[in-house]
């Protein structure tokens, strides 16, 4: 279909798609799967970024490559990796998926810590409304959570310049550890971590750091029986192991990084485990 004239609502749509942090290829690629000529979809991505300076800080930070994502330095395949303040032993590595498996990363202390810490803050944990970009309760997850601050304590720096030295990313270009408790039944049904490009609530929520591009999932004590990470895509389950942490990453917001993953029910006993979610740029 080709279009020569663009209309507010189609002026609108890419610049939205832009600001959630979709590329000047990947829209002229939706418009085209929607019908527009190649020449039509690029001339309307030219008229929206020649008269939207928002649109034209979005084309250049969503055009240039970035800089690297978070990553263990494993390339060599050691048995541990040196955080600073403690050694991390890597337990488990694989490529896509890009998984990696982590022992002690925390101490026992600091995980019964961030548990006492949290407990008195604790409410029935929400999830993202895709076309609000609010925060809202929903079925499909059936923990109890809360959010820290980024650097809220002494214990919350230490794990975090922990966790920067760990995965060679900034600690400002991170979220605020989030608790999570399931008890006997509760868990949370396959989902990404990312932000869908596609939904509307998704400018709000990248507005503050940009994307997320990867997750730390800390399990802050051992369940008698059940709630393991579960990635169904590629069949892997990384049982929780108090003090251990599962390292995962998606350079983009689309599901061939096969990052769909689940927090399968608790069998038996507890789980307790801090989330800390990696973005593209200082979070604040």
């Amino acid at each position: 279909m080709s279009r020569t004239n663009v209309s507010a609502d189609a002026k609108q749509w890419i610049l939205n798609r832009m600001l959630a942090g979709a590329g000047s290829d990947q829209v002229v690629a939706e418009l085209m799967a929607a019908g527009w000529q190649r020449k039509a979809a690029t001339d309307a991505l030219a008229v929206v970024v020649a008269e939207n300076p928002r649109a034209r800080v979005a084309v250049a930070a969503n055009d240039t490559p970035a800089e690297g994502m978070p990553e263990p330095g494993i390339a060599q395949m050691p048995l541990s990796l040196d955080a600073g303040d403690r050694e991390v032993q890597v337990l488990i590595e694989m490529k896509s998926p890009r998984v990696v498996v982590f022992g002690n990363l925390l101490g026992a202390d600091e995980c019964a810590a961030l548990i006492e810490a949290a407990k008195p803050r604790m409410a029935r944990s929400e999830t993202v409304n895709r076309q609000t970009g609010e925060y809202q309760i929903d079925v499909a997850r059936t923990s109890r959570g809360m959010f820290f601050q980024r650097g809220e304590s002494e214990l919350h720096l230490r794990i975090e310049n922990r966790i920067a030295k760990l995965l060679n990313w900034p600690a400002e270009n991170g979220e605020g550890l989030q608790v999570l408790h399931y008890q006997p039944g509760a868990e949370y049904e396959p989902h990404y971590d990312y932000f869908d490009p596609a939904d509307p609530g998704t400018p709000a929520l990248t507005r503050r750091g940009g994307q997320r591009v990867a997750s730390l999932i800390i399990y802050l004590n051992t369940p008698s029986n059940g709630g393991a990470t579960t990635f169904p895509d590629v069949g892997l389950s990384v049982l929780p192991q108090c003090g251990n942490a599962v390292f995962f990453s998606y350079p983009q917001p689309q599901p061939s990084t096969k990052t769909l993953h689940a927090g399968a029910p608790v069998v038996a006993g507890e789980k307790w485990i801090a989330t800390k979610w990696l973005r593209q740029r200082v979070f604040a």
